[in-house]
């Protein structure tokens, strides 16, 4: 497919914005349980185990999402299932928010759950096949953004109703953006690249048009066609010899994105701010904000980069700042001596490793996903490859305080350190250079043999 000269148009822009709503959903209904449940534990007299269960259904959920939601994309196509699950978000909050107890709110977050799993491979599946390759890193990455900015508001809303301990107005609020996503679908387009799969040639040929600016689209309609021929099947063309190293680059960055302790700072920030010195919860929840901040303001710069500059070396430097962080926030609390400078030392580890984190493993992961893999199978493969994120998640996400009490803070925050060092290697010779590389030219790179990591290395 050639490259398209023109920049990007207020109809992509649209379509990205649109579907990335999908991310905001996921940011927000992960985020927002952080406030919520101090009075939602309040309020229905919960232990210590069930609480900790409402808090980590969604993750459970999330599981159940990824792993169903690949072959339901296949099916009934990327914009439908964007739909359904705009529906999911809305129920789950709707339930949430009228709870009378708390089997009935377990039951409405695993539903919140299920929605976040399916969106959180859908939403940039549908932006990558939607898009032009000279603009497609930054326009995915919308979601990653849009994401930063639902933990964000999750942040700002809890806030704003914790002094009328308002749990179901903050779980409510998910409504808004789940109906801005539905509504907004009901006018957007199927994939061109799903369409063609379905023998829907006219319709997709004049989405086509639209989104490169551009009447003759043949070529483009060839080369994605060409594509369908070569499929050898459905799992076990996912599990052929060609698609391993796609396969395991999925999985490794999945499994670099949670083990290097990203969602232990999403859920567990206030509680290192205390740790770290920070006496009340509403001062280390109003710093724990500001890592949010941070975090969505870094992420619009990755989304300027990420097409200019390339993955890899985003990948390079954030790793390598995460590995930077987490030493210098393990040797603070090996410190203790430095008292009153160890929340501060504290706060600017946290606010760089999450800078880090916003250019690099944060957006390019969903990103990578959604481009390596073959169009016959992307969906059951982007299912799979989230489908462990999720399963990391909730091994991370459980093991942090207890790794707290087996390794202390230090030995904790270093053990995430030597996993973003080892991570920098592993991206070395393993990742490839997808920048300015069509789809089907991915794929074809996949099918040759070709050692994965040397694509776009000329780039470099």
């Amino acid at each position: 497919m050639e490259k398209v000269k023109n920049k990007l148009t207020p109809f992509m822009f649209l379509i990205a914005a649109i579907a990335a709503t999908a991310g905001l959903l996921f940011g927000y209904d992960t985020g927002v349980i952080s406030g919520a449940i101090l009075f939602i534990t309040k309020a229905f007299h919960l232990t210590h185990t069930v609480e900790e269960f409402v808090v980590s259904v969604v993750l459970l959920g999330a599981v159940f999402g990824a792993a169903t939601s690949g072959s339901v994309a296949d099916s009934l196509g990327r914009r439908l299932t964007i739909l359904i699950t705009s529906i999911l978000f809305a129920i789950g909050s709707i339930g949430c928010a009228s709870a009378h107890n708390v089997h009935l709110l377990i039951a409405y977050r695993f539903v919140i759950g299920y929605a976040i799993g399916v969106a959180s491979y859908t939403a940039p599946l549908y932006i990558s096949e939607i898009s032009p390759p000279h603009i497609r890193g930054g326009l995915v990455s919308m979601n990653q953004l849009m994401i930063t900015v639902g933990i964000f508001l999750s942040y700002i809303i809890d806030y704003s109703f914790s002094n009328t301990e308002g749990w179901r107005w903050m779980l409510v609020i998910g409504v808004v953006p789940a109906c801005i996503l539905f509504i907004g679908m009901l006018f957007l387009p199927e994939t061109p690249r799903w369409l063609l799969s379905r023998k829907k040639n006219d319709k997709a040929s004049s989405i086509l048009k639209k989104i490169l600016n551009k009447d003759n689209v043949e070529p483009e309609v060839e080369e994605i066609t060409a594509s369908f021929a070569k499929k050898e099947g459905s799992w076990k063309d996912l599990f052929a010899p060609w698609m391993r190293p796609a396969l395991i680059v999925g999985f490794m960055l999945a499994f670099l994105q949670q083990f290097t302790g990203i969602n232990t700072v999403i859920y567990y920030a206030p509680t290192i701010f205390q740790f770290a010195g920070f006496e009340t919860a509403q001062v280390a929840i109003l710093a724990t904000a500001g890592v949010g901040l941070v975090n969505m303001g870094m992420t619009v710069v990755a989304i300027w980069l990420l097409d200019k500059v390339g993955r890899k070396p985003l990948l390079y430097v954030g790793m390598a700042g995460m590995t930077l962080s987490l030493g210098v926030l393990g040797l603070a609390f090996k410190f203790t001596a430095l008292s009153g400078a160890l929340k501060w030392i504290a706060v600017g580890s946290l606010v760089v490793y999450v800078a880090s984190f916003a250019i690099s493993l944060g957006p390019i992961f969903w990103l990578m996903i959604a481009e390596i893999y073959p169009l016959h199978i992307r969906g059951r493969a982007m299912s799979l490859a989230t489908l462990s994120c999720w399963l990391f998640n909730m091994m991370v996400s459980s093991t942090f305080l207890t790794l707290i009490d087996k390794l202390g803070k230090s030995g904790t925050f270093w053990l995430y350190a030597i996993v973003a060092g080892l991570g920098i290697i592993f991206c070395y010779f393993y990742v490839p250079e997808t920048k300015g590389h069509t789809l089907e030219e991915i794929e074809e790179h996949l099918r040759s043999r070709k050692h994965l990591g040397h694509l776009g290395v000329k780039e470099l």
